[in-house]
């Protein structure tokens, strides 16, 4: 190797693989692993087997009989992130194995422990997140591309389709996080043109996220979305079903708190706020910091390097390019419309799903439905991340549409 004469370069800011960002995938976990070493076979089995455990009742005490494991045969990042997915998915279904009125107060040792430490060794916290649930979550089922996920819960076809259309949108997505990299590296590089050009970018892909998220209404059905599939991404945190938490058994004797799975803990809608310069209301942006520590780190740490950039905001607007206002507009306006569109899914997957639910629970000799039991109704108006949904979104969308430059 040879010395340096001292001139190189300083790297640009905002390089995607210093965050363990992927240019073909973005934020999503490039071909992830479907397999763990030998040593941690019965985590896989019980993995593999959780809708029909759970289905029987067995879940629980398959997990009592399960091995302690040591997590130091676990090498390099690919591994951890499947043993992440594979010991998240068996919290939730040990959790919520009886429904929002059989909850357990205890993770077992056998479970927690492990769990533990494969969390702090991604800096990810001990429940089903985003980052497993979809990031960490698809493979390939043909080289075709046809894609499959790599652990399920029950919900069959309906928690599929809810994954992989997720999984859709933040492919999408890519695009545009590429266009925030050459926004910011043009307002640096005071090059006009590629900012122009960068903002066209990151307004369609935006728009792609958006036909994406409409193929939710193709692979899942609303009623099993509702009463089957949405408490397994529930947490334990501002959770009337859960209100004292859950003890990690041999971690602490004290219970812990942790939200469970939900959009605002995907990085991509915090990079492109950041990017527009989009300010929420103190309450929404408070929940939206705190869905910040259930991302994997690097992926924080773009969205914060971008909150330190310059404004883009201010740029344009010290321009006074009439071409750069309605660039920013239009991406404003486009952002807008996706929270409005999530606004609409929302609304029908879970207010009207509640609704039909509890008129099904309601009629006799009609309980054989997606739900054989009595629907939840515990998280009716809340997300599964403990906020308050629909105040929540629409305040969301409504302080995005404000982010406008006004002529």
């Amino acid at each position: 190797m040879e010395a340096s004469d001292g001139t190189e370069e300083t790297p640009l800011p905002l390089a995607l693989t210093r965050f363990q960002l992927s240019e073909e995938y973005g934020f999503l976990l490039p071909n992830p692993l479907t397999e763990l070493p030998a040593p941690y076979g019965p985590w896989m089995e019980i993995a593999h087997d959780l809708p029909q455990l759970i289905a029987s009742h067995r879940l629980r005490s398959q997990v009592h009989q399960m091995p302690q494991l040591s997590t130091q045969h676990l090498r390099g990042c690919e591994e951890l992130h499947l043993a992440h997915l594979v010991l998240s998915f068996i919290t939730m279904g040990y959790l919520w194995q009886e429904g929002e009125e059989g909850t357990v107060k205890v993770l077992p040792r056998n479970l927690a422990v492990p769990f533990w430490e494969v969390s702090q060794a991604l800096g990810l916290p001990p429940i089903l997140s985003h980052a497993d649930f979809v990031l960490a979550n698809w493979r390939r089922k043909n080289p075709n591309g046809n894609l499959d996920t790599i652990i399920s819960l029950p919900g069959g076809e309906s928690l599929r389709g809810f994954i992989l259309v997720t999984l859709l949108v933040e492919k999408a997505a890519v695009p545009g996080i590429k266009a925030v990299v050459q926004a910011i590296r043009a307002i640096l590089q005071l090059d006009e043109e590629t900012l122009h050009r960068a903002l066209q970018e990151l307004a369609e892909a935006i728009r792609d996220m958006s036909k994406a998220l409409k193929r939710m209404h193709d692979y899942v059905d609303p009623a099993v979305f509702y009463t089957v599939i949405r408490i397994f991404l529930s947490g334990w945190k501002d959770n009337p079903a859960m209100p004292d938490g859950l003890i990690y058994e041999g971690i602490s004797d004290e219970p812990m708190a942790y939200s469970g799975g939900s959009a605002a803990q995907s990085t991509v809608l915090h990079a492109f706020d950041e990017l527009l310069g989009i300010r929420h209301s103190e309450e929404s942006t408070a929940f939206l910091h705190r869905m910040r520590d259930y991302m994997p780190p690097p992926h924080r740490a773009f969205v914060e390097e971008i909150h330190s950039a310059p404004s883009l905001k201010q740029h344009v607007l010290s321009s006074g390019d009439a071409r750069l206002c309605a660039a920013f507009n239009q991406c404003v306006s486009v952002l807008a419309d996706f929270r409005s569109y999530h606004i609409t899914i929302v609304t029908k997957f879970i207010t009207v799903a509640a609704a039909k639910a509890k008129a099904r629970w309601a009629e006799p000799g009609d309980r054989a439905g997606p739900s054989a039991g009595k629907p939840p109704s515990v998280l009716e108006a809340k997300g599964t991340g403990g906020s308050h949904i629909f105040s929540f979104l629409k305040s969301v969308r409504d302080t995005t549409k404000e982010g406008m430059i006004s002529a």
